[in-house]
């Protein structure tokens, strides 16, 4: 099994199980040597409970709606708004047919569209970035915060001008945005705030759930998700008018609960992004495990912590002070391989898979990706903002704080959180010999 993986390939793999599941594997004496040099791994089994979890409620919930050849929006899908939205303390949920399809309905029911900018993470998955280009606004990049992984505040406020049109901040692996001085910063220009909660279910900043916070919030229940469906996503908002707005988007400008071919709301574009009955019905029988299994990851991630930041080089990402609970889709840190004996990340990855201990390099640098060149430079964009904007916008969007964690940055993800105590002393175990043992392996 390979060690490295791209981002999809990794969070599919890891939340599916592939790491070798069963009973956890002895942890090794600290005397040992790395398994890369002939010592026996850390772990020989377990470590990753298969993801999705399935329980029988589950599969009675889809055979009803099944049975019932109810498959289109319907009771299910009605029942998982209200009952979402509650979990969540927003007045307002509209469920859709994925995270980005939430950001998307988000910018629709805000009338974001061409000559505006909106700005974005660029520590995130593309998705964020997609959906302005999919309205023909202006993605502008607002650097990252490094020790935390997110979105730094203060990078967005310089990034503002006047065609700043809405801020979309991202709570990466679950972990809470500075929400006060995100809010502090869209406040002064009128500017609303779309929380890309889509990795961060039952986060909290200040004992309020993530997602709430901002104008709109928008989930993911992708398959690797803490909450997932398969596929879908969910929009929360405290507005009517933008709850009306982002269901007359995603639903072919209908209304709620009106005739089938009644078009008559006045909204403006619109399309198809509805969520099935299958996926509603599925998700209501999912959400009953979701706080304990949210509790179980933080309490595990919390104590590895601890572990880990023992370790020269190893660098867990901190959390800012309002952060109340960090979701950990993903458990982040970064690795100086200067603490390693040189040892690029590459070989610490390598050699950390050699242990039974599978984790990911994670994002590259989004603001770099050549499709938003190809975007910005197509007719449209030409069009509307001119060839001098697009020309100046590469110098304009340089991000090198976000440059240096891409290439530090190393990932866990959710199930490797779900077993007992004894498999965070494993992974730390493994990272303690890769460091005892860095000279040799780095020679490798």
């Amino acid at each position: 099994m390979t060690n490295h993986f791209d981002r999809r390939q990794f969070l599919t793999a890891a939340a599916a199980g592939i790491a070798l599941t069963g009973v956890p594997g002895r942890a090794a004496p600290a005397g040992d040597k790395p398994a890369a040099l002939g010592g026996k791994p850390v772990r020989t089994s377990g470590g990753s409970k298969p993801w999705p979890i399935v329980s029988e409620a589950d599969e009675k919930a889809v055979g009803e709606v099944v049975r019932a050849g109810r498959w289109y929006r319907s009771q299910s899908v009605e029942r998982f708004e209200e009952e979402y939205a509650g979990l969540n303390g927003a007045k307002y949920c509209v469920a859709v047919s994925s995270g980005t399809s939430a950001l998307f309905a988000s910018l629709g029911g805000l009338g974001i569209g061409p000559g505006d900018e909106v700005i974005v993470a660029p520590y995130t998955f593309v998705a964020t970035v997609n959906v302005a280009l999919l309205h023909y606004a202006m993605p502008v990049f607002a650097d990252t915060d490094r020790e935390t992984f997110l979105v730094d505040p203060r990078k967005i406020e310089a990034a503002m001008t006047d065609r700043t049109a809405a801020i979309i901040p991202v709570h990466i692996g679950g972990a809470p945005c500075d929400m006060d001085a995100i809010l502090a910063v869209a406040k002064k220009r009128n500017i609303p705030v779309i929380e890309d909660a889509c990795q961060a279910h039952l986060a909290r900043w200040r004992d309020r759930n993530v997602g709430n916070w901002g104008t709109t919030g928008c989930f993911s229940f992708q398959v690797s998700k803490n909450l997932s469906s398969g596929e879908g996503g969910a929009i929360l908002t405290n507005d009517q008018g933008i709850a009306a707005r982002c269901y007359a988007f995603h639903n072919n400008c209908r209304k709620p609960k009106v005739a089938a071919y009644d078009f008559t709301y006045e909204g403006g574009r619109a399309t198809n992004l509805r969520m099935t009955e299958l996926q509603g019905a599925l998700l209501l029988s999912q959400m009953k495990g979701l706080e304990e299994r949210a509790k179980t990851r933080s309490d595990n991630a919390d104590y590895l912590t601890r572990l880990l930041r023992e370790i020269p080089g190893i660098m867990p990402a901190k959390a800012y002070e309002g952060a109340t609970r960090n979701a950990y889709h993903l458990y982040m840190f970064r690795y100086d391989p200067a603490q390693f004996a040189n040892m690029p990340r590459a070989k610490f990855l390598a050699a950390l898979g050699k242990e039974g201990i599978h984790g990911s390099g994670g994002y590259g640098p989004l603001n770099k990706a050549a499709f938003i060149k190809n975007a910005l430079n197509s007719r449209p964009y030409l069009r509307v903002y001119g060839e001098k904007a697009v020309q100046e916008w590469e110098e304009r969007n340089r991000c090198p704080e976000n440059d240096k964690l891409c290439e530090e940055a190393v990932w866990f993800t959710q199930g490797m959180f779900l077993g007992p105590r004894s498999d965070m002393d494993q992974i730390a175990e493994a990272v303690r010999k890769i460091h005892a043992y860095a000279p040799q392996l780095a020679a490798l």
